[in-house]
């Protein structure tokens, strides 16, 4: 009989949680970890942000969006 070996996984810890601050609109450089080369938002497990810091990162990048601060698609 084979054993199957045990995955852990390794958690990264919130960035916005490490320097606590949050996630704004208008700071686009922030913005940008969580947005993926095809300006899609990227989920929690690549961001590395907590529940709550990823719903507000991802608010956030829409309103950056409406007002045209970020693209919503990688296209010129």
């Amino acid at each position: 009989m084979i054993k199957k070996k045990k995955i852990k996984r390794v958690t990264k810890p919130c960035p916005y949680c490490v320097k606590k601050v949050e996630p704004n609109y208008k700071d686009t450089e922030s913005l940008t970890l969580g947005v993926s080369a095809k300006r899609r938002i990227l989920p929690r497990w690549n961001t590395g942000c907590c529940q709550k810091h990823q719903g507000r990162l991802s608010v956030s990048i829409k309103r950056a969006r409406f007002l045209a601060l970020l693209p919503f698609t990688d296209k010129a």
